[in-house]
């Protein structure tokens, strides 16, 4: 009897012990579509698994006023939050506040990452995040929309989109007064800047900022396809439109309101979800390609990494946080249940999470070949070059300046952000 006691006292002893020296970590994640709680299922895996805790925050859904609080709370060197997610774009904004990851990470784990996304998130030597899941712009359209107006298979231009969202929609409208033909992100903000960034791209005119630092945002092919998309406002796209981040767009998409809609991957899992009226009636396809000399079919990349503040009271903790959500199986977990691309490459050939998301192998070359958005060329001078940018489109989608004049503009803002040193 003694000798259980001892036994069960030494017990006791331990998990006191454990439980005494367990952290409580905070987790700035993601706000977009099921991104919440996709982070809170992982975090509470981990917790789980190590006897932690981890408190998931809820963030500003849109990129730009999620940066402004990051940047906030890092330039004042807060420890409260301990791991942040960041869009692919902020390494070079940020990393001067970030924990260099790269010998707290698992050596063999840094290996399965697409060594280009290691690239882009390694800034002066230091790995300052590591990739969690890949993205960019896709096209969604009615797969049962599409067989009923007579159409075998989803628009390859900009010009075939709008012809056959004005054939939808009209048909449509006659028994829903709500429905539109097209939705995308026209709100000005950081998302217009990668829709816009797509439809250029797409005419053959150009990455805003090449990647010598050349300054090519104003040309006649850029201002073809501001005209050429503007034109939609009003017409197959609501007026609101301007108004519209990712879930506008998605939420008029999802409601069975609209044909077409440019939004990220995570909106294929949303609209299947239980209870939506459009579950499996879905198609997704690459971008449309613009008209004339240089067109191709054209995606903005997208993508967010987890990094973890310089500033954090418990860095081991939260380095293994980051290992754990970053990981194969947490990658693929996501993959199946929620449709986020992972940033490994096995798990694109995986048959699990190709069963489950079918589109991922189709669209495989559409992730590898997307247009980067000239952060890394813009260095610190890239928040002024996008917000120069997304301004002059949304000049021309509000019918407040003609794209000549607004890629003018542009044009010059950006040239005096240059003159000041990127």
């Amino acid at each position: 009897m003694k000798k259980l006691v001892t036994i069960i006292g030494m017990t006791a002893s331990l998990a006191l012990a454990a439980h005494s020296s367990a952290v409580s970590l905070s987790f700035a994640c993601d706000s977009v579509g099921s991104g919440y709680n996709e982070c809170k299922k992982g975090a509470d895996a981990w917790a789980k698994k190590t006897g932690n805790t981890v408190n998931v925050l809820q963030v500003p859904k849109e990129t730009d006023q999620r940066l402004a609080l990051y940047q906030q709370q890092l330039g004042a060197k807060a420890g409260d939050v301990d791991v942040y997610m960041v869009d692919t774009i902020w390494p070079g904004l940020i990393g001067q506040h970030l924990m260099d990851l790269k010998t707290a990470m698992p050596a063999a784990q840094l290996k399965e990452f697409f060594p280009a996304m290691i690239e882009n998130d390694t800034v002066g030597g230091k790995l300052v995040a590591v990739p969690w899941f890949t993205d960019a712009g896709l096209l969604f359209y009615r797969k049962d929309l599409l067989t009923k107006y007579g159409y075998k298979s989803a628009p390859k231009t900009w010009s075939e989109l709008a012809a056959m969202a004005t054939k939808i929609q009209a048909g449509e409208k006659k028994t829903n007064p709500k429905f539109v033909g097209y939705v995308f992100q026209g709100k000005n903000y950081e998302g217009l800047t990668c829709d816009a960034l797509e439809w250029i791209n797409s005419y053959g005119g150009g990455r805003i900022v090449e990647p010598d630092g050349k300054i090519t945002v104003n040309n006649p092919r850029a201002a073809a396809a501001l005209k050429d998309i503007s034109a939609f406002v009003g017409t197959v796209s609501p007026s609101g439109v301007t108004t519209y981040g990712e879930e506008e767009a998605r939420q008029v998409w999802q409601a069975g309101n609209s044909a077409f809609m440019r939004n990220w991957p995570y909106a294929y899992d949303a609209g299947n979800s239980d209870g939506s009226p459009i579950k499996g009636k879905i198609g997704v396809a690459a971008l449309p390609a613009g008209t004339g000399a240089g067109s191709k079919p054209s995606a903005t990349l997208g993508g967010w990494q987890l990094a973890v503040n310089a500033y954090s009271k418990h860095p081991k903790e939260a380095a293994d946080l980051v290992a754990y959500l970053t990981g194969k199986d947490e990658q693929k977990r996501r993959a199946i249940q929620a449709s986020y691309n992972p940033t490994m490459p096995a798990l694109y050939k995986d048959k699990d999470v190709l069963k489950a998301v079918p589109f991922f192998g189709s669209l495989y070359d559409v992730f590898m070949n997307a247009v980067a958005r000239p952060a890394t060329v813009t260095g610190l001078k890239y928040n002024q070059v996008s917000n120069a940018f997304s301004t002059a489109v949304y000049s021309v989608l509000t019918k407040k300046a003609t794209p000549e004049a607004a890629l003018k503009n542009a044009e010059s803002q950006i040239a005096r952000a240059k003159g000041r040193g990127w």
